[in-house]
């Protein structure tokens, strides 16, 4: 497939409301679906990018940037992408511990000596990374907004922290994981998450489009802010409905994992305001879909991809594993995690690993295909539910368009 990509050009840039970019002839069934949401007339817009075996085959881009859809999406427009960030935090640990700087195994106070405090002294760093660390819940950790945009200060608080209900089981840290890893990032190499997404993930692959937070001015990534066209978000995430959510037994984990106090249930609504100029790096990762995918297509293969090495070999090896779903007790779903990142959340769906975030943002990886997929997007959940589900659809579309290319059997 070396020609692949400049094979359709497909569509032309005095084409206001078309799909942009490049796309290999075979994949046109995804470009044309990802084109049935995102080429549209509601404010908004989203990229899509695919690498087959260490090629790209797809990368395009559709729809606006701005609340009034004026600005149109363009190759380097980048959103925040919320709950996929885990996923590059995670990697940028990986990196640490492909140095020798991490042992996965080793408890997470030998580098990080203040996170021993009540009682924690045991807890690993593969635990962290499975969400089993016990530290999922934020009420006696934050107390509001204002702390949860300051990195810092969530990173002492979790340390002192004491072990929560959930210790040793299946807990999904939505806010906390980012924090537990910036800390451990920064107890060996001095370095804040925002700089290591650079020297980590953007400059080993030499690509832009990846940040934690807003983009440097002098970078060609350009943010594409988060717009809520039918203003339904704000009130979704209003305090009093996370109140609600709190007093009640079965949603009250899943609540206290997002809510610490009056005034920070809009979080969501902070990362796009104040907040993307925070380091959330479970949260407010700013990318482009084709920084996303070159990205999961060096974790699809060898670890390398276009001739530069991101991960060792025998670091990419340990991903994969044998699926083991196991019920997770904030979401409330069984779920596989695993070094970061988690399995398809349909069982059987498809194959592989990666990080969906809210409203359908993700990078994925299937090594056995050498496949990986990046969708990104600026609308915020509420504006159109069926994008809450673009990953049932879009990797599998991915997949159909390889097996018709021929590129792998079955």
């Amino acid at each position: 497939m070396s020609q692949a990509l400049s094979e359709s050009q497909v569509s032309r840039e005095d084409e206001p409301q078309a799909v942009h970019g490049t796309a290999d002839l075979r994949f046109q069934p995804l470009v044309r679906a990802f084109g049935k949401v995102f080429a549209d007339l509601r404010p908004g817009g989203g990229a899509l990018a695919v690498w087959l075996r260490g090629e790209p085959v797809v990368d395009v881009w559709a729809g606006t940037t701005d609340a009034a859809g004026a600005e149109q999406w363009e190759r380097n427009s980048a959103p925040v992408v919320f709950s996929a960030s885990k996923g590059l935090s995670s990697i940028v640990a990986h990196r640490l511990a492909d140095r020798g700087l991490v042992d996965y195994e080793a408890p997470v106070a030998e580098y990080w000596p203040e996170f021993a405090a009540n009682g924690k002294a045991a807890v690993r760093v593969r635990d962290v990374l499975n969400h089993t660390a016990g530290l999922s819940q934020l009420p006696g950790v934050a107390n509001n907004a204002n702390e949860l945009l300051d990195h810092r200060l969530m990173e002492e608080r979790l340390a002192a922290a004491p072990l929560d209900r959930f210790a040793g089981r299946p807990a999904y840290h939505a806010l906390t994981l980012g924090w537990l890893l910036s800390g451990l990032a920064r107890a060996v190499t001095g370095k804040d998450m925002r700089e290591l997404y650079q020297a980590e993930l953007a400059a080993p692959l030499g690509i832009d489009g990846v940040h934690l937070g807003r983009p440097a001015s002098d970078s060609s990534t350009r943010l594409a802010p988060l717009v809520d066209p039918y203003a339904r978000f704000s009130r979704l995430c209003s305090d009093q409905m996370l109140d609600a959510l709190a007093r009640r037994r079965a949603t009250r984990p899943l609540a206290e994992s997002v809510y610490a106090g009056s005034g920070s249930a809009r979080i969501l609504n902070e990362i796009h305001l104040a907040g993307v100029d925070a380091q959330m790096p479970a949260a407010n990762a700013v990318a482009t879909a084709r920084a996303l995918a070159t990205i999961y297509a060096a974790i699809a293969g060898d670890g390398s991809v276009g001739g530069a090495r991101l991960l060792s070999p025998a670091a990419v090896a340990r991903f994969p594993r044998k699926r083991s779903f196991r019920f997770d007790r904030v979401l409330g779903v069984p779920m596989m995690w695993h070094m970061g990142f988690h399995s398809a959340p349909l069982p059987g769906l498809v194959k592989g690993f990666g990080h969906v975030g809210a409203g359908g943002c993700f990078g994925w990886a299937d090594p056995a295909r050498g496949l990986s997929v990046a969708l990104v997007h600026n609308r915020l959940p509420s504006t159109f539910v069926r994008d809450l589900g673009v990953f049932t659809w879009v990797v599998p579309l991915a997949l159909r368009a390889v097996r018709r290319a021929g590129s792998f059997p079955g």
